[in-house]
């Protein structure tokens, strides 16, 4: 491998995310549980984020939107003022989350920065991930941070170009197979997946990237340091 440059995902690679929102769902079909059962309000929920992603990007804001949004339908427009109230503060609360850095990031950042450059390459809202960032503690850590709206071959080519290197010197470490690993294989580039427990269901992917060379999957993220 001649790798240059190692871009890593944030959320629920470097810091714990997804069982936040997770949480903060629940709280959110609790308050809702008169208006329909909790299946009904989560499966809204979640067709109304997919919805909206061409919107509202990624993040807690588009989720705060989304929940507003699904308790005025599954309400059928009966939701009260108060209970709007809350959804805000629950997506207030939501941002404002302590960081948990997760196990071995620390470790893996210390002994990579002096033999590659390292960067965040994240999605999401602009403000809300570079809060998470500065939260973390971590930023010292990276060369470059990259926050934008998705994560496709298109916007990984875009990227690339712009650290004037060619792709087969990049390789990406993620949790999502979807974001993190796949885009970047397809381009030419090297990634290593790092399963978290907890995915958000429209990260899953359901096929399998085979036997390929640029790729390999650990199952934490100190296991990259046996391959680097």
């Amino acid at each position: 491998m001649a790798i240059k440059i190692i871009g890593f995902d944030a959320d629920d690679t470097l810091w714990v995310n997804e069982p936040h929102y997770q949480n903060t769902e629940k709280y959110f079909l609790d308050l809702l549980k008169g208006y329909a059962t909790r299946e009904e309000i989560s499966s809204a929920l979640f067709k109304t984020e997919i919805e909206n992603l061409e919107l509202y990007g990624y993040g807690a804001k588009g989720f705060i939107l989304s929940m507003t949004e699904t308790a005025i339908r599954i309400s059928n427009r009966k939701v009260t003022a108060e209970e709007i109230s809350k959804i805000i503060e629950m997506g207030k609360s939501l941002m404002d989350m302590p960081i948990e850095i997760l196990e071995g990031v620390e470790q893996v950042l210390s002994q990579l920065k002096n033999r590659y450059k390292l960067i965040v390459v994240t999605k999401g809202d602009l403000l809300d991930q570079e809060r998470k960032l500065r939260k973390s503690g971590l930023a010292h850590y990276f060369d470059h941070i990259e926050i934008v709206s998705d994560k496709k071959e298109k916007d990984y080519k875009t990227l690339i170009s712009h650290l004037g290197i060619e792709t087969k010197e990049f390789m990406m470490i993620g949790n999502s197979m979807k974001s993190d690993i796949f885009p970047v294989l397809d381009i030419g580039g090297y990634a290593i997946h790092v399963p978290y427990h907890t995915t958000w269901a429209h990260e899953n992917a359901e096929v399998s990237p085979g036997e390929r060379i640029q790729f390999k999957s650990v199952s934490k993220l100190s296991d990259v340091l046996k391959i680097l």
